[in-house]
């Protein structure tokens, strides 16, 4: 089969590679890909949102299935537009993908699904987030309705934190049209999981569980970022899972089917467990980034097999390998508030061993030179028969390259 991954990070990195492993595909192109992804797929410049050069590509090529990557793409229809040129599209319908695109959507669909999640009120100024907050105890969660990748959320100890960050939403518009509304929201204590699954609307197979590390340094300090690293699979209690099947995933299957949102893809889940049960945080319409990078390796198949009959609205049951998995992310300096590009990256980005590999997130080549291309720069990813040694090798990894001011964390795993 011929496969076209839409995206240029890491995530979609890691997609390509599994699609390379996969004995049912024959040819791997990305769009628009990054010099890291053209080593494993041929990366084409197409515009997404020109109708008439989507489908003279799509022509050109007979694509077998497409996998689509970002948020924004699925956010935008992008999934919608190839469906209707006939293109078997792993990815929710621009309706449903507003359960990423929207906090307040996604809010609105918890409620009427009957699904737990934390006490909120809408705001769109200053003033009106202050007299909510009347509601709520401290600390305060402010999150920006619409998409801000990752960084549209603001956790405030004190009145004035919360000011601050709703200042810096609505009148200073910090994240753009992200910031038209936002949700305060009760803040709940607890620990967070990643719970993705597969799902046509009807069906699912949970994915391997994993653990993100959202913060930028070690000890869960500093700003809100993309990810910084993340570890599984996690083993849960049997009893803690079946209060999340029943609870929240099966109710979200069933509203996906019962309000008529296409959704043939990846529902990823962030799960916050209190001491009273599992809460949704919120919902994304894709793969985690950096989630997927460690997820993708454990399937114990085809991964094209199974895109491909997802694409088409048929499930596939899944078995997994048991091993362990670990990815390190190394980001730019400034990241995330201002990363620096063009920055030289020193040593050997080729390096793996049977245990480890680069994924390339944010990288270019110029004049035959690496260079740092975005926030997140390079994933460096480990496995291994224990959570120690998959670290253990991930690490290894990650000290095979470096840059002025690269910025990573020490402690990815340490607090499961």
């Amino acid at each position: 089969m011929r496969f076209l991954v839409l995206g240029q990070g890491g995530r979609e990195h890691a997609i390509v590679r599994a699609l390379k492993f996969s004995p049912s595909v024959t040819e791997i192109h990305a769009s628009p890909g990054s010099d890291g992804i053209s080593q494993e797929a041929i990366c084409h410049k197409i515009d997404l949102n020109d109708e008439k050069a989507l489908a003279e590509f799509v022509k050109r090529y007979q694509f077998d299935c497409v996998v689509v990557g970002p948020e924004a793409y699925l956010v935008a229809g992008v999934s919608d537009r190839l469906r209707a040129l006939g293109v078997p599209t792993v990815g929710p319908s621009q309706a449903a993908a507003q359960l990423e695109g929207s906090k307040i959507f996604a809010k609105e669909f918890m409620v009427q699904a009957g699904i737990p999640t934390a006490a909120f009120e809408v705001v769109d100024n200053v003033a009106d987030t202050l007299r909510a907050a009347q509601k709520f105890t401290p600390p305060y969660v402010l999150k920006a309705d619409g998409l801000a990748a990752g960084k549209g959320v603001f956790l405030c100890p004190t009145l004035p934190e919360l000011k601050a960050a709703a200042e810096a939403l609505f009148e200073k518009k910090a994240l753009g049209q992200a910031c038209a509304r936002a949700l305060l929201e009760q803040f709940q204590p607890g620990y967070e999981i990643s719970y993705l699954i597969l799902t046509n609307g009807e069906g699912h197979e949970v994915l391997p569980l994993s653990q993100d590390h959202k913060r930028l340094r070690d000890g869960d300090e500093g700003p809100n970022t993309g990810g910084m690293g993340v570890v599984g699979p996690l083993h849960i209690d049997e009893a803690l899972r079946r209060q999340i099947e029943e609870k929240i995933v099966q109710p979200s299957v069933r509203h996906l089917g019962g309000s008529g949102l296409l959704y043939r893809g990846v529902l990823y889940i962030g799960l916050m467990i209190t001491p009273s049960g599992p809460t949704v945080i919120e919902y994304n319409a894709r793969f985690g980034d950096p989630e997927a990078q460690v997820i993708l390796p454990l399937l114990d198949g085809d991964w094209g097999y199974v895109f491909a009959k997802l694409a088409r609205g048929e499930m596939t049951e899944m078995k997994w390998k048991n091993l362990q998995m670990a990815c390190v992310v190394m980001a730019a300096a400034g990241y995330p508030e201002n990363p620096e590009k063009g920055v030289a990256i020193e040593g050997d980005l080729g390096a793996q061993t049977p245990s480890s590999y680069f994924l390339h997130a944010g990288t270019a080549k110029t004049g035959g030179q690496w260079v740092c291309d975005g926030g997140r720069v390079l994933n460096a990813v480990g496995m291994g028969t224990s959570r120690a040694d998959a670290l253990k090798a991930a690490y290894g990894q990650a000290r095979q390259a470096t840059w002025r001011g690269m910025r990573m964390r020490s402690d990815i795993g340490a607090k499961i």
